[in-house]
């Protein structure tokens, strides 16, 4: 699936502002994709340099939050009912033309990813916010990407959700 030119403005200016959350209710998203992968019922949703996937029991959230504060762990676990849950996120810090290198790798991956969703936010093309899911042998596991041209920053997080 190959990137969706956005329209509406980037406006998260550091990774820090990003907070992570469990249960949220959706938020306004620029844009959805639904799927199923593995026989789970799955939402990618862009919410501009953040995301929510609902997979299942979850419904993650990463974004800036009114009234939670920012940081991301660099990892979290839960259990819902049947299924074990894990998280991790990190930070990267880039050199200018390490970053456009890093930035062009999250497109090529995303284009090539059959079950994906990506954004490019007008006035930048390394502006992006990327998520992609994969059937594992006993769940599922998505990755996602929210880039920061202006710092050179990218994080990325990684979720695992398997059968217990």
């Amino acid at each position: 699936m190959s990137g969706i030119e956005l329209t509406t403005p980037y406006l998260d200016t550091d990774a820090d502002q990003l907070s992570f959350t469990l249960g949220r209710p959706a938020r306004e998203a620029l844009a959805v994709r639904d799927l199923t992968v593995g026989g789970l019922d799955v939402q990618l949703r862009l919410l501009g340099a953040s995301h929510q996937v609902f997979a299942g029991p979850v419904r993650e959230t990463v974004a800036c939050l009114p009234g939670v504060a920012g940081g991301l762990p660099g990892s979290a676990v839960h259990e819902f009912d049947e299924w074990h849950y894990r998280f991790t996120a990190r930070v990267r810090h880039f050199t200018a033309a390490g970053f456009s290198e890093e930035v062009h790798r999250i497109r090529e991956r995303s284009d090539d990813a059959a079950e994906s969703l990506h954004g490019i936010f007008p006035g930048s093309p390394e502006a992006v916010t990327a998520l992609t899911v994969e059937r594992l042998s006993t769940g599922l596991g998505w990755r996602t990407w929210h880039t920061y041209p202006q710092s050179r920053q990218i994080v990325a997080t990684y979720t695992r959700l398997e059968a217990r």
